[in-house]
Protein backbone atom coordinates (compact mmCIF):
# COMPACT_ATOMS: atom_id res chain seq x y z
CA UNK A 1 0.00 0.00 0.00
CA UNK A 2 1.12 3.53 -1.10
CA UNK A 3 2.75 5.24 1.96
CA UNK A 4 -0.26 7.96 2.73
CA UNK A 5 0.55 11.51 0.96
CA UNK A 6 1.09 14.60 4.17
CA UNK A 7 0.11 12.31 7.03
CA UNK A 8 0.93 14.70 9.48
CA UNK A 9 -1.26 16.70 11.88
CA UNK A 10 -2.52 19.72 9.23
CA UNK A 11 -3.68 22.11 12.32
CA UNK A 12 -0.39 21.99 15.07
CA UNK A 13 -1.34 24.73 16.61
CA UNK A 14 -4.85 23.43 17.83
CA UNK A 15 -4.43 19.51 18.17
CA UNK A 16 -6.93 16.84 19.92
CA UNK A 17 -5.72 13.51 19.73
CA UNK A 18 -8.92 12.01 17.81
CA UNK A 19 -8.46 12.84 14.46
CA UNK A 20 -8.14 10.96 10.80
CA UNK A 21 -6.55 12.07 7.84
CA UNK A 22 -8.34 11.61 4.48
CA UNK A 23 -5.75 11.95 2.51
CA UNK A 24 -4.88 9.54 -0.53
CA UNK A 25 -6.85 8.16 -3.16
CA UNK A 26 -10.55 9.19 -4.11
CA UNK A 27 -12.50 9.29 -7.17
CA UNK A 28 -12.21 12.03 -9.37
CA UNK A 29 -14.39 13.19 -12.48
CA UNK A 30 -14.15 16.71 -14.77
CA UNK A 31 -17.24 18.18 -14.89
CA UNK A 32 -16.96 20.04 -18.01
CA UNK A 33 -20.49 20.51 -19.17
CA UNK A 34 -21.87 21.21 -15.09
CA UNK A 35 -23.99 18.53 -15.50
CA UNK A 36 -22.90 16.49 -12.35
CA UNK A 37 -26.10 18.10 -9.64
CA UNK A 38 -28.29 16.64 -12.07
CA UNK A 39 -26.99 13.45 -13.32
CA UNK A 40 -27.41 12.88 -9.02
CA UNK A 41 -23.87 12.80 -8.58
CA UNK A 42 -24.33 14.70 -4.70
CA UNK A 43 -26.23 11.71 -3.81
CA UNK A 44 -22.45 9.56 -3.91
CA UNK A 45 -24.38 6.36 -5.64
CA UNK A 46 -22.57 7.05 -8.80
CA UNK A 47 -18.67 5.96 -9.00
CA UNK A 48 -16.85 8.67 -10.65
CA UNK A 49 -14.26 7.85 -13.57
CA UNK A 50 -10.72 8.77 -12.61
CA UNK A 51 -8.81 8.47 -9.56
CA UNK A 52 -7.15 11.28 -8.01
CA UNK A 53 -4.18 11.69 -4.83
CA UNK A 54 -5.85 14.26 -2.51
CA UNK A 55 -4.68 16.87 -1.73
CA UNK A 56 -3.28 17.89 -4.75
CA UNK A 57 -4.90 19.56 -7.45
CA UNK A 58 -5.36 18.20 -11.01
CA UNK A 59 -3.27 20.44 -12.40
CA UNK A 60 -0.08 18.65 -10.60
CA UNK A 61 1.75 15.82 -11.55
CA UNK A 62 1.21 14.17 -8.12
CA UNK A 63 -2.19 14.58 -8.11
CA UNK A 64 -1.82 11.62 -11.13
CA UNK A 65 -3.77 13.42 -13.11
CA UNK A 66 -1.47 16.30 -14.50
CA UNK A 67 -4.01 17.84 -16.69
CA UNK A 68 -3.39 21.94 -16.38
CA UNK A 69 -6.01 23.06 -19.05
CA UNK A 70 -9.22 25.21 -18.37
CA UNK A 71 -11.27 22.45 -16.32
CA UNK A 72 -13.50 24.72 -14.08
CA UNK A 73 -16.17 22.31 -12.34
CA UNK A 74 -14.61 19.17 -10.51
CA UNK A 75 -16.05 16.38 -8.07
CA UNK A 76 -14.94 14.38 -5.60
CA UNK A 77 -15.90 10.70 -4.29
CA UNK A 78 -14.84 8.52 -1.58
CA UNK A 79 -16.15 6.37 1.30
CA UNK A 80 -15.68 6.80 5.19
CA UNK A 81 -15.53 3.90 7.61
CA UNK A 82 -15.43 5.71 11.13
CA UNK A 83 -13.35 3.81 13.93
CA UNK A 84 -15.43 2.70 17.53
CA UNK A 85 -13.79 5.20 19.44
CA UNK A 86 -15.38 7.58 17.40
CA UNK A 87 -19.03 5.82 18.46
CA UNK A 88 -21.53 8.96 20.42
CA UNK A 89 -18.90 11.85 19.09
CA UNK A 90 -20.03 14.50 17.36
CA UNK A 91 -17.60 14.51 13.70
CA UNK A 92 -16.18 17.07 12.08
CA UNK A 93 -14.98 17.39 8.71
CA UNK A 94 -12.18 19.73 8.04
CA UNK A 95 -11.04 20.83 4.46
CA UNK A 96 -7.31 23.19 4.60
CA UNK A 97 -8.41 24.42 1.30
CA UNK A 98 -10.35 24.37 -1.88
CA UNK A 99 -9.85 26.42 -4.88
CA UNK A 100 -12.45 27.72 -5.18
CA UNK A 101 -16.02 27.31 -4.04
CA UNK A 102 -17.01 23.97 -2.50
CA UNK A 103 -19.80 21.94 -2.16
CA UNK A 104 -19.50 18.91 0.37
CA UNK A 105 -22.16 16.12 0.59
CA UNK A 106 -22.43 13.29 3.12
CA UNK A 107 -24.73 10.47 2.31
CA UNK A 108 -26.49 12.50 -0.09
CA UNK A 109 -27.03 15.59 2.57
CA UNK A 110 -25.52 18.84 1.68
CA UNK A 111 -23.65 19.47 4.76
CA UNK A 112 -21.79 22.96 3.71
CA UNK A 113 -21.02 25.13 1.08
CA UNK A 114 -18.07 27.61 1.20
CA UNK A 115 -16.15 30.42 -0.87
CA UNK A 116 -12.65 31.33 -1.00
CA UNK A 117 -9.79 29.09 -2.54
CA UNK A 118 -7.03 29.79 0.29
CA UNK A 119 -9.05 29.35 3.54
CA UNK A 120 -9.86 26.18 5.91
CA UNK A 121 -13.68 25.62 6.78
CA UNK A 122 -15.07 22.34 8.09
CA UNK A 123 -18.69 21.07 8.78
CA UNK A 124 -19.97 19.25 11.33
CA UNK A 125 -21.65 15.81 9.46
CA UNK A 126 -23.00 13.85 12.58
CA UNK A 127 -26.71 14.18 11.62
CA UNK A 128 -26.03 12.81 7.91
CA UNK A 129 -23.70 10.21 9.31
CA UNK A 130 -26.68 8.94 11.84
CA UNK A 131 -29.27 9.06 9.42
CA UNK A 132 -27.52 6.57 7.13
CA UNK A 133 -27.02 4.32 10.27
CA UNK A 134 -24.10 2.12 9.73
CA UNK A 135 -21.26 2.44 7.47
CA UNK A 136 -19.29 2.98 5.15
CA UNK A 137 -20.55 6.42 4.29
CA UNK A 138 -19.74 8.28 0.91
CA UNK A 139 -18.39 11.89 1.26
CA UNK A 140 -18.90 13.66 -2.21
CA UNK A 141 -17.29 17.63 -3.12
CA UNK A 142 -17.94 19.32 -5.46
CA UNK A 143 -15.35 22.08 -6.53
CA UNK A 144 -15.68 25.18 -8.97
CA UNK A 145 -12.91 27.55 -9.70
CA UNK A 146 -13.39 30.19 -12.54
CA UNK A 147 -9.95 30.10 -14.86
CA UNK A 148 -10.59 33.23 -16.76
CA UNK A 149 -12.39 35.50 -14.02
CA UNK A 150 -9.91 38.43 -13.28
CA UNK A 151 -11.99 39.43 -10.38
CA UNK A 152 -11.16 36.38 -8.28
CA UNK A 153 -9.05 36.09 -5.31
CA UNK A 154 -6.10 33.53 -6.99
CA UNK A 155 -2.68 35.04 -6.18
CA UNK A 156 -0.17 34.04 -9.39
CA UNK A 157 -2.66 31.37 -10.74
CA UNK A 158 -3.01 32.70 -14.36
CA UNK A 159 -6.50 32.89 -16.37
CA UNK A 160 -4.87 31.95 -19.81
CA UNK A 161 -4.34 28.48 -20.65
CA UNK A 162 -0.50 28.68 -20.88
CA UNK A 163 1.68 29.92 -17.41
CA UNK A 164 3.90 33.07 -18.65
CA UNK A 165 5.52 36.40 -17.40
CA UNK A 166 4.81 36.22 -13.42
CA UNK A 167 1.55 34.15 -13.59
CA UNK A 168 1.80 30.40 -13.26
CA UNK A 169 -0.20 27.17 -13.17
CA UNK A 170 -3.75 27.20 -11.89
CA UNK A 171 -5.02 25.19 -8.95
CA UNK A 172 -8.27 24.33 -9.25
CA UNK A 173 -10.29 22.17 -6.13
CA UNK A 174 -8.94 20.50 -2.93
CA UNK A 175 -5.32 21.06 -2.45
CA UNK A 176 -4.63 21.39 1.27
CA UNK A 177 -5.50 18.52 3.64
CA UNK A 178 -8.82 16.33 4.35
CA UNK A 179 -9.54 15.26 7.74
CA UNK A 180 -12.28 14.12 10.29
CA UNK A 181 -12.14 14.99 14.39
CA UNK A 182 -14.00 13.39 16.41
CA UNK A 183 -15.32 15.96 19.86
CA UNK A 184 -18.24 16.11 22.30
CA UNK A 185 -20.78 18.44 21.44
CA UNK A 186 -19.09 20.97 24.29
CA UNK A 187 -15.90 22.25 22.74
CA UNK A 188 -13.45 24.49 22.43
CA UNK A 189 -14.07 26.10 18.46
CA UNK A 190 -11.39 28.22 18.33
CA UNK A 191 -8.53 30.15 20.40
CA UNK A 192 -6.42 33.54 20.51
CA UNK A 193 -2.84 33.92 22.20
CA UNK A 194 -2.04 37.49 22.60
CA UNK A 195 1.21 37.93 24.03
CA UNK A 196 2.07 40.90 26.20
CA UNK A 197 6.12 41.25 26.74
CA UNK A 198 6.20 44.10 28.78
CA UNK A 199 3.64 43.12 31.01
CA UNK A 200 4.96 39.86 30.95
CA UNK A 201 1.47 37.75 30.22
CA UNK A 202 -0.50 35.87 27.99
CA UNK A 203 -3.85 36.85 27.17
CA UNK A 204 -6.42 33.85 26.23
CA UNK A 205 -9.10 34.38 24.29
CA UNK A 206 -11.87 31.24 23.95
CA UNK A 207 -14.35 30.07 22.15
CA UNK A 208 -17.00 27.42 23.36
CA UNK A 209 -19.48 25.93 20.97
CA UNK A 210 -22.30 24.06 21.98
CA UNK A 211 -24.50 23.84 24.85
CA UNK A 212 -22.86 25.66 28.12
CA UNK A 213 -23.54 23.15 31.59
CA UNK A 214 -23.58 24.52 34.69
CA UNK A 215 -20.02 24.94 36.26
CA UNK A 216 -18.22 24.30 32.65
CA UNK A 217 -14.50 25.69 33.48
CA UNK A 218 -11.78 25.77 30.91
CA UNK A 219 -8.01 25.29 32.51
CA UNK A 220 -5.16 26.30 31.40
CA UNK A 221 -1.37 24.30 31.91
CA UNK A 222 1.40 26.29 30.63
CA UNK A 223 5.04 25.29 29.94
CA UNK A 224 8.28 26.22 28.98
CA UNK A 225 10.67 22.94 27.32
CA UNK A 226 9.02 21.01 29.92
CA UNK A 227 8.84 22.90 32.90
CA UNK A 228 5.76 24.44 34.30
CA UNK A 229 4.91 27.90 34.25
CA UNK A 230 1.48 29.17 35.30
CA UNK A 231 -1.88 27.56 35.30
CA UNK A 232 -5.34 28.99 35.43
CA UNK A 233 -8.55 27.83 35.71
CA UNK A 234 -11.81 29.51 35.21
CA UNK A 235 -15.13 29.76 34.86
CA UNK A 236 -17.27 29.27 31.30
CA UNK A 237 -20.70 31.23 31.29
CA UNK A 238 -20.83 32.62 27.64
CA UNK A 239 -19.20 31.50 24.24
CA UNK A 240 -16.70 33.55 24.42
CA UNK A 241 -14.29 34.14 27.66
CA UNK A 242 -10.71 35.71 27.97
CA UNK A 243 -8.11 35.27 30.94
CA UNK A 244 -4.20 37.19 31.32
CA UNK A 245 -2.13 34.76 32.56
CA UNK A 246 0.94 35.88 34.17
CA UNK A 247 3.90 34.06 33.38
CA UNK A 248 6.59 35.02 36.14
CA UNK A 249 9.23 35.63 34.09
CA UNK A 250 10.67 38.94 34.88
CA UNK A 251 13.79 37.14 36.79
CA UNK A 252 16.08 38.20 33.58
CA UNK A 253 13.60 40.59 31.59
CA UNK A 254 12.27 37.50 29.52
CA UNK A 255 14.67 37.94 27.21
CA UNK A 256 15.99 34.10 27.50
CA UNK A 257 12.01 33.26 26.82
CA UNK A 258 11.02 35.71 24.27
CA UNK A 259 10.36 34.25 20.41
CA UNK A 260 13.11 36.02 17.85
CA UNK A 261 14.51 33.90 14.61
CA UNK A 262 17.68 34.06 16.61
CA UNK A 263 15.99 32.36 20.16
CA UNK A 264 12.08 31.04 18.53
CA UNK A 265 11.44 29.92 21.72
CA UNK A 266 7.65 28.76 22.59
CA UNK A 267 5.64 27.75 25.22
CA UNK A 268 3.36 25.11 25.23
CA UNK A 269 -0.22 25.22 26.45
CA UNK A 270 -3.12 22.58 27.41
CA UNK A 271 -6.05 23.39 27.38
CA UNK A 272 -8.54 21.36 28.78
CA UNK A 273 -12.56 22.05 28.79
CA UNK A 274 -14.35 19.95 32.15
CA UNK A 275 -17.79 19.99 32.88
CA UNK A 276 -19.60 20.50 36.62
CA UNK A 277 -19.08 16.65 37.30
CA UNK A 278 -15.35 17.05 36.52
CA UNK A 279 -16.08 14.90 33.28
CA UNK A 280 -13.22 16.32 30.97
CA UNK A 281 -15.43 17.69 27.78
CA UNK A 282 -12.67 18.36 25.48
CA UNK A 283 -8.37 18.86 25.29
CA UNK A 284 -6.52 20.61 23.19
CA UNK A 285 -2.52 21.19 22.64
CA UNK A 286 -1.49 24.58 21.47
CA UNK A 287 1.73 26.69 21.85
CA UNK A 288 2.35 30.23 21.64
CA UNK A 289 6.03 32.69 21.62
CA UNK A 290 6.06 35.73 23.33
CA UNK A 291 7.34 38.53 21.31
CA UNK A 292 6.37 41.96 19.70
CA UNK A 293 6.32 43.75 17.02
CA UNK A 294 6.03 47.37 16.53
CA UNK A 295 6.84 50.27 15.57
CA UNK A 296 8.71 53.14 17.96
CA UNK A 297 9.37 56.77 16.86
CA UNK A 298 9.70 55.37 13.54
CA UNK A 299 11.77 52.73 13.90
CA UNK A 300 10.37 49.04 13.23
CA UNK A 301 11.13 46.84 16.35
CA UNK A 302 11.23 43.55 17.33
CA UNK A 303 10.72 42.84 21.22
CA UNK A 304 12.00 46.72 21.68
CA UNK A 305 14.43 46.64 19.41
CA UNK A 306 14.93 47.80 16.24
CA UNK A 307 15.65 44.60 14.12
CA UNK A 308 16.91 44.76 10.73
CA UNK A 309 14.85 42.75 8.36
CA UNK A 310 16.29 40.36 5.71
CA UNK A 311 13.74 38.81 4.07
CA UNK A 312 13.36 36.56 1.08
CA UNK A 313 9.90 36.48 -1.27
CA UNK A 314 8.48 33.15 -1.24
CA UNK A 315 6.12 31.98 -4.34
CA UNK A 316 5.27 28.57 -2.14
CA UNK A 317 5.55 26.77 -5.84
CA UNK A 318 6.67 23.67 -6.52
CA UNK A 319 7.78 21.75 -9.36
CA UNK A 320 5.40 18.74 -9.10
CA UNK A 321 2.52 19.83 -6.29
CA UNK A 322 2.29 23.82 -7.70
CA UNK A 323 0.56 25.46 -4.50
CA UNK A 324 0.82 21.99 -2.20
CA UNK A 325 4.07 21.06 -0.88
CA UNK A 326 5.20 17.54 -1.20
CA UNK A 327 6.13 17.15 1.84
CA UNK A 328 6.28 18.03 5.76
CA UNK A 329 10.03 17.10 5.04
CA UNK A 330 10.01 19.88 2.04
CA UNK A 331 8.09 22.42 3.49
CA UNK A 332 11.08 21.95 6.67
CA UNK A 333 13.60 22.23 4.01
CA UNK A 334 12.22 25.37 2.54
CA UNK A 335 12.61 27.42 6.02
CA UNK A 336 16.06 25.72 6.48
CA UNK A 337 17.28 27.01 2.94
CA UNK A 338 16.11 30.28 3.76
CA UNK A 339 17.97 30.37 7.28
CA UNK A 340 21.25 28.90 5.62
CA UNK A 341 21.37 31.53 2.85
CA UNK A 342 21.09 34.26 5.85
CA UNK A 343 17.94 35.51 5.50
CA UNK A 344 15.66 36.39 8.93
CA UNK A 345 12.25 36.20 7.45
CA UNK A 346 10.10 35.39 4.10
CA UNK A 347 7.59 37.62 2.49
CA UNK A 348 4.89 34.71 1.16
CA UNK A 349 3.97 35.92 -1.95
CA UNK A 350 0.38 35.87 -3.06
CA UNK A 351 -0.36 32.75 -0.80
CA UNK A 352 -1.69 31.58 2.24
CA UNK A 353 0.48 29.41 3.01
CA UNK A 354 0.28 25.82 4.15
CA UNK A 355 -0.14 25.88 8.38
CA UNK A 356 2.75 23.53 8.65
CA UNK A 357 4.97 25.92 7.05
CA UNK A 358 4.11 28.72 9.78
CA UNK A 359 4.69 25.74 12.12
CA UNK A 360 8.02 25.03 11.31
CA UNK A 361 8.99 28.66 10.40
CA UNK A 362 7.24 29.29 14.58
CA UNK A 363 9.62 26.09 15.47
CA UNK A 364 12.89 27.01 13.61
CA UNK A 365 12.84 30.57 14.04
CA UNK A 366 11.88 32.86 10.13
CA UNK A 367 9.78 35.61 10.02
CA UNK A 368 6.76 35.49 8.19
CA UNK A 369 4.83 38.19 6.08
CA UNK A 370 1.23 37.16 5.53
CA UNK A 371 0.17 37.86 2.19
CA UNK A 372 -3.45 37.78 0.52
CA UNK A 373 -3.84 36.31 -2.93
CA UNK A 374 -5.08 38.88 -4.65
CA UNK A 375 -7.23 39.14 -7.83
CA UNK A 376 -6.38 41.66 -10.32
CA UNK A 377 -9.25 43.82 -11.45
CA UNK A 378 -11.74 45.34 -9.37
CA UNK A 379 -15.61 45.02 -9.01
CA UNK A 380 -18.00 44.97 -6.24
CA UNK A 381 -18.31 41.47 -6.62
CA UNK A 382 -14.80 41.10 -5.97
CA UNK A 383 -14.25 43.33 -3.18
CA UNK A 384 -17.30 40.77 -1.36
CA UNK A 385 -15.24 37.97 -2.41
CA UNK A 386 -11.90 39.04 -1.13
CA UNK A 387 -13.43 41.03 2.64
CA UNK A 388 -14.37 37.48 3.23
CA UNK A 389 -11.06 35.31 2.84
CA UNK A 390 -8.82 37.86 4.04
CA UNK A 391 -10.95 38.03 7.55
CA UNK A 392 -10.94 34.42 7.49
CA UNK A 393 -7.02 34.25 6.68
CA UNK A 394 -6.27 36.64 9.91
CA UNK A 395 -8.49 34.78 11.83
CA UNK A 396 -6.75 31.51 10.92
CA UNK A 397 -3.06 32.48 11.25
CA UNK A 398 -2.80 34.73 13.97
CA UNK A 399 -1.53 32.45 17.17
CA UNK A 400 1.55 32.28 15.11
CA UNK A 401 4.61 34.37 16.50
CA UNK A 402 6.60 33.87 13.58
CA UNK A 403 3.72 36.45 11.45
CA UNK A 404 4.90 39.69 12.02
CA UNK A 405 3.03 41.79 9.40
CA UNK A 406 0.55 42.08 7.06
CA UNK A 407 -0.03 42.74 3.36
CA UNK A 408 -3.82 42.47 1.84
CA UNK A 409 -2.69 44.11 -1.19
CA UNK A 410 -0.06 44.24 -3.21
CA UNK A 411 1.47 46.52 -5.73
CA UNK A 412 -2.53 48.21 -6.75
CA UNK A 413 -3.90 44.06 -7.92
CA UNK A 414 -7.98 43.97 -7.43
CA UNK A 415 -7.33 48.00 -7.50
CA UNK A 416 -5.71 48.75 -10.80
CA UNK A 417 -6.83 52.55 -10.94
CA UNK A 418 -6.24 53.24 -7.07
CA UNK A 419 -4.46 56.34 -8.15
CA UNK A 420 -7.64 57.84 -9.14
CA UNK A 421 -10.24 56.09 -8.39
CA UNK A 422 -11.84 57.26 -4.97
CA UNK A 423 -13.72 53.96 -4.40
CA UNK A 424 -10.56 51.86 -4.83
CA UNK A 425 -9.08 54.07 -2.02
CA UNK A 426 -11.56 53.53 0.21
CA UNK A 427 -11.03 49.14 -0.37
CA UNK A 428 -7.82 49.68 0.34
CA UNK A 429 -8.35 51.76 3.34
CA UNK A 430 -10.80 49.63 4.33
CA UNK A 431 -8.61 46.01 4.30
CA UNK A 432 -6.25 48.50 6.14
CA UNK A 433 -8.62 49.17 9.26
CA UNK A 434 -10.48 45.80 8.91
CA UNK A 435 -7.02 44.20 9.65
CA UNK A 436 -6.07 46.46 12.08
CA UNK A 437 -9.31 45.80 13.82
CA UNK A 438 -9.06 41.98 13.89
CA UNK A 439 -5.36 42.38 14.75
CA UNK A 440 -3.93 45.31 16.83
CA UNK A 441 -0.43 43.55 17.27
CA UNK A 442 0.92 43.56 13.98
CA UNK A 443 1.52 46.21 11.20
CA UNK A 444 -0.50 46.69 8.21
CA UNK A 445 0.41 47.32 4.63
CA UNK A 446 -2.06 48.98 2.92
CA UNK A 447 -0.90 48.02 -1.07
CA UNK A 448 2.67 46.85 -0.87
CA UNK A 449 4.95 48.49 -3.55
CA UNK A 450 3.76 51.47 -4.73
CA UNK A 451 0.26 53.72 -4.75
CA UNK A 452 -0.01 53.62 -0.94
CA UNK A 453 -2.69 54.89 0.79
CA UNK A 454 -2.97 54.35 4.73
CA UNK A 455 -0.07 51.90 5.82
CA UNK A 456 2.55 50.88 8.69
CA UNK A 457 5.23 50.52 6.92
CA UNK A 458 6.53 52.40 3.45
CA UNK A 459 7.26 49.24 1.13
CA UNK A 460 9.04 50.00 -2.49
CA UNK A 461 9.47 47.74 -4.91
CA UNK A 462 12.54 48.80 -7.22
CA UNK A 463 14.32 46.42 -9.52
CA UNK A 464 17.06 48.36 -10.42
CA UNK A 465 20.12 46.60 -10.67
CA UNK A 466 23.03 49.33 -10.47
CA UNK A 467 25.08 49.70 -7.44
CA UNK A 468 25.48 53.12 -7.43
CA UNK A 469 21.81 54.31 -8.59
CA UNK A 470 20.43 52.43 -5.21
CA UNK A 471 23.41 54.08 -3.64
CA UNK A 472 21.84 57.32 -3.98
CA UNK A 473 18.21 56.42 -4.05
CA UNK A 474 18.37 55.44 -0.23
CA UNK A 475 21.05 57.76 1.35
CA UNK A 476 17.69 59.59 2.78
CA UNK A 477 13.96 59.74 2.89
CA UNK A 478 13.59 62.15 0.87
CA UNK A 479 15.24 60.66 -2.16
CA UNK A 480 13.63 57.29 -1.51
CA UNK A 481 10.16 58.57 -1.23
CA UNK A 482 10.83 60.80 -4.60
CA UNK A 483 11.70 57.85 -6.40
CA UNK A 484 9.38 56.46 -8.65
CA UNK A 485 11.05 52.75 -9.72
CA UNK A 486 8.35 51.42 -10.96
CA UNK A 487 6.61 54.55 -13.06
CA UNK A 488 3.95 54.46 -10.17
CA UNK A 489 3.84 57.02 -7.59
CA UNK A 490 4.53 55.72 -4.00
CA UNK A 491 1.89 57.32 -1.98
CA UNK A 492 -1.64 58.37 -3.62
CA UNK A 493 -2.44 61.85 -2.90
CA UNK A 494 -3.93 62.46 0.40
CA UNK A 495 -1.77 60.14 1.68
CA UNK A 496 1.46 61.52 2.22
CA UNK A 497 4.60 60.19 3.48
CA UNK A 498 4.29 60.33 7.17
CA UNK A 499 7.79 59.16 8.79
CA UNK A 500 6.92 55.04 8.67
CA UNK A 501 9.89 53.36 8.13
CA UNK A 502 11.30 52.53 4.49
CA UNK A 503 11.59 48.95 3.22
CA UNK A 504 12.80 47.90 -0.11
CA UNK A 505 10.43 45.03 -0.20
CA UNK A 506 10.88 43.51 -3.91
CA UNK A 507 14.10 44.03 -5.51
CA UNK A 508 17.09 41.73 -7.54
CA UNK A 509 14.97 39.14 -9.04
CA UNK A 510 18.36 38.62 -10.85
CA UNK A 511 17.96 35.69 -13.94
CA UNK A 512 20.52 33.18 -13.42
CA UNK A 513 20.19 30.21 -15.70
CA UNK A 514 21.67 26.94 -13.71
CA UNK A 515 18.92 23.89 -14.69
CA UNK A 516 17.03 22.74 -17.38
CA UNK A 517 14.77 25.45 -17.03
CA UNK A 518 14.39 28.31 -19.72
CA UNK A 519 13.17 31.61 -18.12
CA UNK A 520 13.40 35.61 -17.39
CA UNK A 521 14.16 37.53 -14.87
CA UNK A 522 14.72 41.46 -14.19
CA UNK A 523 18.30 41.20 -15.18
CA UNK A 524 20.62 38.47 -16.05
CA UNK A 525 24.20 36.83 -14.70
CA UNK A 526 25.94 35.21 -17.14
CA UNK A 527 28.34 33.05 -14.19
CA UNK A 528 28.61 32.39 -10.64
CA UNK A 529 31.13 35.36 -10.33
CA UNK A 530 29.13 37.77 -12.27
CA UNK A 531 25.96 36.64 -10.44
CA UNK A 532 27.48 37.04 -6.84
CA UNK A 533 28.23 40.53 -7.76
CA UNK A 534 25.39 41.22 -9.04
CA UNK A 535 23.55 39.90 -6.02
CA UNK A 536 26.05 41.95 -3.57
CA UNK A 537 25.51 45.26 -5.96
CA UNK A 538 21.80 45.60 -5.14
CA UNK A 539 21.85 44.17 -1.39
CA UNK A 540 24.72 46.24 0.16
CA UNK A 541 23.22 49.34 -0.74
CA UNK A 542 20.15 48.90 1.02
CA UNK A 543 22.21 47.92 4.27
CA UNK A 544 22.87 51.60 4.96
CA UNK A 545 21.40 54.79 4.76
CA UNK A 546 16.78 54.48 5.74
CA UNK A 547 16.22 51.36 4.50
CA UNK A 548 15.15 49.41 7.58
CA UNK A 549 14.40 45.94 5.81
CA UNK A 550 14.46 44.65 2.13
CA UNK A 551 12.86 41.38 0.47
CA UNK A 552 14.52 39.84 -2.32
CA UNK A 553 13.36 38.46 -5.13
CA UNK A 554 13.11 35.23 -4.96
CA UNK A 555 14.18 32.08 -3.26
CA UNK A 556 13.27 29.80 -6.09
CA UNK A 557 13.05 29.74 -9.54
CA UNK A 558 9.21 28.75 -10.43
CA UNK A 559 8.34 27.50 -13.95
CA UNK A 560 9.19 30.19 -16.43
CA UNK A 561 10.62 32.55 -13.85
CA UNK A 562 14.85 31.38 -13.35
CA UNK A 563 15.69 34.71 -11.18
CA UNK A 564 15.38 32.19 -8.02
CA UNK A 565 18.22 31.98 -5.71
CA UNK A 566 17.49 27.87 -5.37
CA UNK A 567 16.08 26.22 -8.80
CA UNK A 568 13.09 25.36 -8.64
CA UNK A 569 13.92 21.64 -7.47
CA UNK A 570 15.44 23.74 -4.50
CA UNK A 571 19.37 23.57 -5.33
CA UNK A 572 21.70 26.66 -4.43
CA UNK A 573 22.93 28.13 -7.31
CA UNK A 574 25.92 29.06 -5.35
CA UNK A 575 27.43 27.63 -2.58
CA UNK A 576 25.01 28.99 0.45
CA UNK A 577 28.07 29.77 2.30
CA UNK A 578 28.66 32.66 -0.18
CA UNK A 579 24.91 33.86 -0.36
CA UNK A 580 25.03 34.03 3.35
CA UNK A 581 27.64 36.11 2.93
CA UNK A 582 26.25 38.78 0.56
CA UNK A 583 23.14 38.68 2.38
CA UNK A 584 24.56 39.55 6.07
CA UNK A 585 27.01 42.36 4.05
CA UNK A 586 30.19 40.36 4.55
CA UNK A 587 31.09 39.44 1.26
CA UNK A 588 34.23 41.52 -0.59
CA UNK A 589 33.97 41.23 -4.23
CA UNK A 590 36.81 40.60 -6.13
Amino acid sequence: MAEQPRAEHPRPQFYREAWINLNGEWEFQFDDADEGESLGWQRGETELGRRIVVPFAPQSKLSGIAEPGFHDIVWYRRELELPEAFAGKRILLHFGAVDYEASVWVNGALVVRHEGGHTPFRADITDALRAAGAGPHRLVVRAADYSRDVTLPRGKQYWKEDSASIFYTRTTGIWQTVWLEAVEATRLDRIKLTPDIDADRIELRSWVKGPLPDGLTLRADISFEGEPVASDTFSVRRGEESRAIALGDFSDHGLGRWWSPEKPQLYDVALRLVDGDGKTLDEVQSYFGMRKISVESGRLCLNNRPYFMRLVLDQGYFPDGNLTPPSDEAIRRDVELTKDMGFNGARKHQKLEDPRYLYWCDRLGLLVWGEAANAYAYSEEYVGRFTREWQESVERDYNHPCLVAWVPLNESWGVPNIAVDKRQQQHALAMYHLTKSLDATRPVVSNDGWEMVRTDLFNIHDYEWRRDVLQQRYATAESAVAASPAGRVLAVDGFPYEGQPILVTEFGGIAYKKSDWEGWGYSGASSDEDFAERLDNVISPLAGGVVQGWCYTQLTDVEQEINGLLTYDRQPKLPLETIRAIVEGRYAQG
